[in-house]
């Protein structure tokens, strides 16, 4: 039996491996770019952002764990479906800080 319940043959998991790849190799350049642009912006809403998509990282991480052994098929799933609820929780108070700082009368976040 394979580490990972809907891998169940080797041939399934070679394309498994090629797309975790990749998600791993674009979710770190978004989220060192989001990092870059947070140190360049020093605002919360910047970095809550980049927090949403290191989550996005995160979530490649626990997969490969997952894909590799390492990760029990139920911990695999509480942990991806967790960093789901964090990610979306992220990017919502994201847009709501960017939302009530922009109607300060000031009308920017510094």
């Amino acid at each position: 039996m394979s580490p990972v319940a809907h891998v169940q043959s080797a041939a399934l998991a070679w394309p498994l491996v090629v797309a975790l790849s990749l998600a791993a190799l674009g979710s770190a350049v978004l989220t060192g770019t989001a990092l870059a642009v947070f140190l360049r912006r020093r605002s919360r809403s910047y970095l809550l952002v980049a927090l949403a998509l290191a989550a996005l990282l995160a979530r490649t991480v626990v997969a490969s764990a997952s894909l590799t052994g390492l990760l029990a098929g139920d911990v695999h799933h509480v942990l991806e479906h967790g960093l789901d609820v964090v990610m979306a929780a992220l990017v919502v108070a994201a847009v709501y800080y960017a939302r009530s700082v922009s109607g300060s009368p000031t009308g920017g976040e510094r």
